[in-house]
């Protein structure tokens, strides 16, 4: 069993959770993931590693309740047990070497271009993050990706935080303005790296995306996590989660994240459901 030993809310939808997982804590890199399982009936969700703190042998995550198993880990609260917390998986993050990085980063792929954005300026690297969001009342860790980037610029799509556009806006102002990237990491919804990787490929600029797609066993054995790079077929959590995105297969990825979005309604639904009954009778 996994003790919380920390959780808050970023905003409504968004938790942050502090693990406590000293071998994992011990492991861990940027870039690679977990998968948890709440209960002995629960299913395997992965996450993705957004932070971990070696001398206290915890590892954090930060989550969307949007489906059974999410909106379940968001009720449950410091000093509750998780059943399985498994990791670290995956294959790190190659960040070393480069002399000036655009971490790009959507909505709760944030998450994950943090911990990127973090070890990069650690290094010494020149970091600039550009970063999207719907509206200003769901930005998440604004002052953490401050401290880690020489300069932050955050967008939203209605232009609530006075500074409406897009990622890919705000990418192709900093490159046209001089700005000279070794590398772009984008990390968020398929269809925006789609089209940030559309963008780096004009102007010749190596591109790095990190792969989310379906995932069960996190070992390779499954299959429900292949994506097509480069016309091949991979397996994004053995073989990524990072990929070339000029290679990536967009189109097919996004097919395939919508394949369940009908049961994951139903389930989410169901559980809701459930939950307001519960509440009612305790009244």
């Amino acid at each position: 069993m996994f003790k919380i030993v920390r959780k808050y809310s970023l905003n409504d939808t968004t938790d942050f959770l502090s693990v406590y997982a000293p071998r994992i804590a011990a492991k861990a890199k940027p870039g690679q993931f977990i998968i948890f399982r709440i209960d002995e009936t629960g299913e395997r969700i992965p996450l993705t590693i957004a932070g971990y703190d070696r001398a206290a042998g915890t590892v954090s995550v930060i989550f969307q309740k949007v489906g059974k198993s999410t909106i379940k880990l968001g009720e449950m609260k410091e000093g509750d047990e998780i059943l399985d917390f498994v990791g670290p998986l995956g294959t790190p993050s190659h960040l070393d070497g480069y002399r000036r990085v655009a971490v790009i980063g959507g909505g709760l792929g944030c998450a994950i271009a943090y911990p990127q954005a973090k070890y990069l300026h650690e290094q010494g690297t020149e970091v600039d993050m550009i970063v999207g969001f719907r509206s200003k009342d769901i930005i998440i860790l604004e002052e953490e990706m401050r401290a880690c980037s020489n300069t932050l610029t955050i967008l939203t799509d209605d232009g609530s935080n006075g500074n409406q556009g897009l990622v890919t806006d705000g990418l192709k102002q900093k490159i046209e303005s001089g700005a000279q990237y070794d590398l772009v990491i984008a990390i968020g919804p398929p269809i925006m790296m789609k089209f940030v990787c559309r963008l780096t490929k004009q102007y010749g600029i190596k591109t790095i995306v990190s792969m989310n797609p379906i995932m069960i066993d996190g070992t390779g054995m499954c299959g429900g996590c292949r994506v097509t790079v480069g016309g091949k077929i991979k397996f994004a959590c053995v073989d990524g989660p990072d990929f070339d995105g000029h290679e990536v297969d967009f189109d097919e990825l996004i097919r395939r994240n919508r394949m369940y979005a009908a049961d994951e309604r139903h389930a989410r639904d169901a559980h809701c459901n459930l939950m307001k009954m519960a509440n009612t009778e305790q009244r």
